[in-house]
């Protein structure tokens, strides 16, 4: 029996998302950008689906654009946001625990001339929101702060953020990640006071290749791709129709469902802590995020990716950090200037609404054997 729990890697799709994009690519497969009535179908239902997802994330239907993933939608914000504001200045500000599809893109326009200030982060994952408000320049172009680090399951201060921004006056634009925040914590675009904010699909049960893009109502970003003018002229090139459909299918549902897949995950998540603190005592919980689906931990004297492989050999799936590092050292985990016992044995859990205690049961039993029967790190 298969027993999934690194939902903050990727989410199997809902049935009804899959139908959705199913009758999008063999019923309303015409281009949005026809001008006959097959088009014309499809163009409503796109702007329909695109409603569909502005109510879900809390904005106005003309403030979200579709992107092919958060990636994307990171960088466009990163690269955007810095050349609107580049007459004002060169200086970004950040945090050493973002996301990789963050922190790139940063030293990409590091390398063309800006300064970076990367905020790091307490032992407890946490950013302290005077860090922020310190780093503040009146040459900051840029500030971009994650709400939920996907590692640690800490909700960082982005709407602290945006009142240091306004309180300093500072010009610059904030971009949020909210890949791992987007119907796990409750928040608005407007509510956080943030200019650009990126979600993405299969992180709530869509397919991949779909996500998007908040850009604050009256904000003007350069085109992110030249073309045909679709997306408002921001990003050309003929609508994902189908990961649309199943992207907006999979928001309504979760939104509706919110209040209580967050309780019941958090619910979880406290079981899988005691449980780990009554059967396997040696582990340890790196942080105890606010975030309801995403728990760090570790077996010390264990190297993480051998219980990872130990786990999957049982058909439990975690994994030993975010999938985007591809098996290297997890930067985030070492942030935290862990013992080196703990940041070897490091493993990240998550859950999903449809997580089971069985399937915490296999993970707990699992580390009990992965104790018994691998042999400790020397290291």
């Amino acid at each position: 029996m298969l027993h999934y729990l690194d939902n903050a890697a990727t989410t199997p799709v809902r049935p009804e998302a899959a139908q959705a994009a199913l009758e999008a690519m063999t019923q309303g497969w015409g281009n949005p950008s026809s001008v006959y009535a097959l088009g014309a179908r499809a163009a409503a239902a796109v702007k329909g689906w695109r409603a569909d997802l502005a109510e879900a994330l809390g904005c106005k239907p003309e403030e979200f654009f579709f992107t092919s993933c958060g990636s994307e939608g990171d960088n466009w914000a990163i690269y955007a946001g810095a050349e609107v504001n580049r007459r004002r200045g060169k200086h970004i500000v950040t945090t050493a625990i973002e996301h990789s599809a963050v922190l790139e893109p940063v030293k990409a326009l590091e390398r063309q001339g800006y300064e970076v200030t990367r905020l790091q982060p307490s032992p407890r994952g946490t950013i302290d929101p005077d860090q922020i408000a310190a780093a503040l320049r009146p040459d900051t172009a840029l500030v971009s702060i994650m709400l939920v680090n996907n590692e640690l399951g800490t909700v960082l201060p982005v709407k602290e953020a945006a009142q240091a921004i306004k309180r300093t006056g500072c010009p610059a634009l904030l971009h949020c990640d909210a890949v791992q925040g987007f119907l796990k914590v409750p928040f608005t675009p407007e509510g956080l006071g943030v200019d650009l904010l990126s979600i993405s699909g299969h992180k709530l049960h869509a397919p991949k290749g779909v996500g998007g893009l908040y850009i604050r109502k009256g904000l003007k970003l350069p085109p992110l791709i030249r073309g045909g003018g679709q997306e408002g002229g921001l990003r050309s090139g003929t609508e994902a129709t189908a990961q649309i459909a199943a992207f907006a299918a999979a928001a309504r549902l979760g939104a509706a469902s919110f209040s209580q897949d967050a309780a019941r995950m958090a619910r979880l998540k406290a079981y899988t802590v005691e449980a780990l603190a009554r059967e396997v005592p040696e582990a340890v919980v790196l942080v105890q995020g606010e975030a309801p689906h995403i728990l760090p931990i570790s077996l010390p004297g264990y190297k993480g990716e051998v219980v990872v492989r130990f786990l999957s050999d049982r058909g439990v799936y975690v994994s030993s950090g975010s999938a985007c590092h591809k098996g290297k050292p997890s930067r985030v985990f070492a942030a935290l200037k862990l013992p080196k016992p703990q940041l070897d044995g490091a493993l990240r859990v998550s859950f999903s609404y449809d997580t089971t205690r069985e399937d915490a049961d296999a993970l707990i039993q699992g580390l009990k054997a992965a104790r018994d029967s691998l042999f400790p790190s020397l290291s």
